[in-house]
């Protein structure tokens, strides 16, 4: 369930393992990759952010370089272009030590420890009293990759289901049966891919998740191009430990074009891409989620930030200028916005490693934000391992 990069990555993996398995991928937009998968900056992740030993960490590391073969056979645009994160502070770096040392332990290669100078060798208008350079980072474009994958699974005998929005779940006989608002369908296994929606999905199956997808929308802004020159790869911030967010930055995209930010705001609808975006039923969830005005209270102050950047372009600019002095608003034009699916639990933590949950006949993947686009491949196989690991019936069968 659910047609975002993670779920046709899994049903890539299925239909790879099990050449003619009965697979269906139910969607509820008219098209596959609607949501986060072709509203991300597109970068490809080399893992230097996460803890050694996580599944984001694992998955990442092992993702990027599948995700890289996927591309070259398939023929999608790509380019590792390198990063440079950078320290423009003081207190900022033993926080860039600790990414070095979380880099080489997930076994990260070619990262290289930089001084200002060393930085501006290699992004000229960028500040920085240190940084890390890391070769293995790259861009493409996820939707285009999405769209590729479905290919791939309509080739072997998959089917895409478009748009069926699924109202309910239940068992019977040892299957799900998926009621959905173009009729049911039955399966021996369902994998709960809905992003967004996931949490939602979950209550549908019973499943004992304590925890809430809590929408948060990234808004973007665009250089113009007589500006792009003060870009040359992609330039990032040492983010703070405290949020699973790494900080406005620096991205070339692979079609062109260099993006500045996001933010993080809390979106006021789970689909809520635009600010007055609002949904009464979406703020009625959170507010009665106990974990939700623990959050708040603890990060109010983080959060008023955010939204005095997301309405004021000057307070937006002024944190872009961190990293790059030169830039001015005028060299700033408007750009898209994307909303990542994160969950927070009871006690108001905010889920930092991917996290899922196992129900009979099914499997919940109940919080997969970045860098899930970098690592869908490894996911989709981690999954599949997972559920035959726990001797599911009817996927042995199938094998």
């Amino acid at each position: 369930m659910g047609a975002g990069i993670v779920g046709l990555a899994t049903g890539l993996e299925l239909t790879s393992r099990f050449p003619g398995v009965s697979l269906a991928i139910i969607e509820k937009e008219t098209a596959v990759a609607t949501h986060q998968t072709s509203h991300n900056s597109g970068v490809i992740h080399s893992g230097i952010y996460y803890k050694p030993g996580s599944l984001k960490a694992r998955l990442c590391v092992e993702g990027s370089e599948a995700l890289v073969r996927f591309c070259q056979e398939n023929a999608v645009p790509y380019d590792i272009c390198g990063k440079v994160i950078v320290a423009t502070a003081e207190n900022e770096l033993p926080r860039l030590d600790e990414l070095y040392r979380r880099g080489n332990g997930n076994g990260l290669t070619g990262l290289q420890m930089l001084t200002a100078e060393e930085i501006r060798e290699i992004e000229p208008h960028a500040a920085g009293i240190r940084g890390i350079r890391v070769p293995s980072t790259g861009i493409v474009d996820y939707g285009k990759v999405a769209e590729k994958y479905a290919e791939h699974i309509v080739e072997r005998g998959g089917e895409i289901h478009v748009p069926h929005e699924v109202i309910a779940l239940r068992r019977s006989r040892g299957n799900t049966i998926i009621e959905t608002t173009r009729g049911p369908i039955e399966a021996g296994l369902v994998i709960n891919c809905a992003g967004l929606q996931s949490d939602r999905v979950s209550r549908m199956a019973d499943a004992k998740v304590d925890s809430r997808i809590i929408p948060f929308r990234g808004e973007y802004y665009e250089i113009i191009a007589a500006k792009h020159y003060l870009v040359r790869g992609l330039i990032y911030p040492v983010p703070d430990p405290q949020f699973p967010f790494l900080g406005v930055h620096f991205t070339r995209r692979i079609g062109g074009g260099v993006e500045a930010g996001p933010n993080a705001v809390l979106a006021l609808k789970r689909e809520g891409y635009l600010k007055n975006s609002f949904d009464v039923g979406d703020m009625l969830e959170f507010a009665t989620f106990p974990g939700f005005w623990i959050m708040a209270a603890k990060h109010w102050q983080m959060s008023v930030g955010e939204y005095h950047r997301s309405w004021s372009k000057a307070a937006f600019v002024r944190a872009l200028r961190r990293l790059l002095p030169e830039l001015r608003a005028e060299d700033l034009i408007s750009g898209g916005s994307g909303v990542r699916a994160q969950a927070l639990d009871i006690s108001g933590k905010l889920i930092d490693d991917f996290h899922f949950v196992y129900t009979e006949g099914m499997v919940h993947v109940c919080n997969v934000p970045s860098p899930a686009a970098t690592a869908s491949l490894a996911i989709g196989k981690y999954i599949v391992n997972t559920v035959l690991q726990r001797g599911d019936s009817n996927l042995a069968a199938a094998r």
